[in-house]
């Protein structure tokens, strides 16, 4: 198995079978949204907590951010077909760095069911775009220039400016094994730890 195949196995297992199809074998997303209603998806069960709305965004950003601008060069999907407009938002960055009230305004006023179809669509795009790569590419360095713009278009808040040494200098197979899989199981673990707090249990 090469990294290409190594990577979109993973993938698919952070993701819902939508995205992942037949290659995942777990479905973890699935899995832990399965059953949640809209109100326990925009509760924060305790100060200082996420939604688990706000953090399957926040999850759809990250890889949105990473893939399409990081490791391809291209356009990010919520630049494409209304997306900001069907979440219902205004603002464009990945979420880190947001204050505890920026949280509760945008947990109150993004559309869940277009966060999930976002999610989805990033999922799908990232799988093109990691499908077209030749393994020796994932040993590139990211362009500097891409998370400079980034910082510029306000995709990554300035808040997060511990992000340009994190990035910085590192392969593309970092950033997708990080940002498109390692963050994913990172906060699908704090899914489930709101989802306890909820009182909401796995479905069986």
């Amino acid at each position: 198995m090469d990294a290409i195949q190594l990577f979109l196995n993973d993938h698919a297992r952070v993701h819902s079978a939508a995205v992942g199809g037949a290659e995942g074998n777990a479905f973890i997303e699935d899995a832990v949204l399965g059953g949640l209603s809209d109100e326990q998806l925009r509760a924060r069960p305790g100060e200082g907590l996420n939604s688990i709305g706000w953090l399957v965004w926040h999850l759809a950003r990250t890889e949105d951010l990473a893939a399409n601008v990081l490791v391809a060069g291209r356009r990010q999907v919520l630049e494409e077909d209304g997306w900001l407009e069907r979440l219902g938002l205004s603002r464009q960055d990945i979420g880190t760095g947001m204050s505890d009230d920026e949280v509760t305004e945008f947990t109150a006023q993004a559309d869940l069911s277009a966060i999930r179809a976002y999610r989805v669509a990033v999922g799908r795009r990232t799988r093109e775009i990691v499908s077209s790569m030749r393994p020796e590419e994932l040993d590139d360095i990211v362009d500097p220039g891409t998370i400079e713009r980034a910082f510029a278009d306000s995709v990554i808040d300035e808040r997060a400016q511990w992000l340009r040494g994190f990035l910085g200098g590192k392969t593309k197979a970092f950033v997708l094994g990080h940002s498109a899989t390692g963050h994913g199981y990172m906060h699908i673990g704090e899914i489930m730890c709101l989802r306890s707090l909820l009182g909401a249990r796995l479905p069986v």
